[in-house]
């Protein structure tokens, strides 16, 4: 028989191995965002089944491994219609989306306002500042409210 120093020892090693999996799961998300990426496939590089994996992700990092995906993708997203030479469609397909409706809404959900009037308010804006800077400023945040479009004088 164990004794209880020995399974928590044993409890504690097991959740820092799954910390580190999870680290993995995510540099993999950071790392190839725009690829097709799903949580059965994140789980499999990782050897943990994909209920285990999103509930331990979720708990370690507060959202689910999907929609750290969507965010990581939305933020390259946002950086590439600041450029302002690429079309929405082009956007969509290159952050890795493969539903230019999913992606608008999603977008939407995160910004505050569709990708289209992004573009149009911020194209070329972020010039002047530098890319560390204007990645942190702009980050999408969860949950927000919604800013509304502007309407035309």
């Amino acid at each position: 028989m164990c004794s209880p120093g020995w399974s928590r020892a044993l409890t504690a090693a097991q959740r820092l191995n799954d910390l580190a999996r999870l680290r993995r799961v995510r540099d993999r998300i950071d790392r190839d965002y725009a690829q097709p990426l799903d949580v059965e496939a994140l789980a499999r590089g990782v050897h943990m089944s994909a209920g285990h994996l999103s509930r331990q992700f979720r708990l370690a990092y507060g959202e689910s491994p999907y929609s750290y995906l969507m965010t990581r993708r939305i933020e390259r997203a946002m950086a590439l219609l600041r450029r302002g030479d690429l079309s929405v469609t082009d956007v969509c397909f290159a952050v890795g989306c493969s539903s230019l409706g999913t992606f608008s809404t999603r977008f939407t959900e995160l910004v505050g306002i569709p990708p289209s009037a992004y573009r149009r308010r911020t194209a070329g804006a972020g010039a002047e500042m530098p890319p560390c800077l204007a990645k942190q400023v702009t980050r999408p945040i969860r949950n927000q409210t919604p800013t509304p479009e502007p309407q035309p004088a």
